[in-house]
């Protein structure tokens, strides 16, 4: 299990709770497209890309989407601690 006061940088000064992430996922597909529009209608959505391409789907614990313009492969290392980006929440 993840450490629950970390966070993960998810681009452009944009921080995630790392305990609250359950998937990292391509948002090209069909299924993820459709799961971005309900979460814009129900305002549910967070972008965090800074006007940049989607590149990511971070799936949140709450229900929410948030877009990021980091690859899942990039973010997925940060997550792993082989690459900058996780950040504990007491240094904030």
């Amino acid at each position: 299990m993840r450490d629950s006061k970390t966070t993960l940088k998810i681009g452009y000064e944009n921080m995630v709770s790392s305990h609250r992430i359950l998937a990292i996922v391509n948002p090209n597909s069909a299924p993820i497209k459709r799961m971005i529009k309900q979460a814009k209608e129900r305002m549910m959505l967070i972008d965090a890309t800074g006007g940049k391409p989607t590149r990511s789907a971070i799936i949140a614990d709450t229900g929410h989407v948030i877009l990021s313009s980091i690859s899942p492969a990039k973010l997925e290392r940060r997550m792993n601690g082989r690459g900058t980006g996780e950040v504990p929440i007491t240094s904030l």
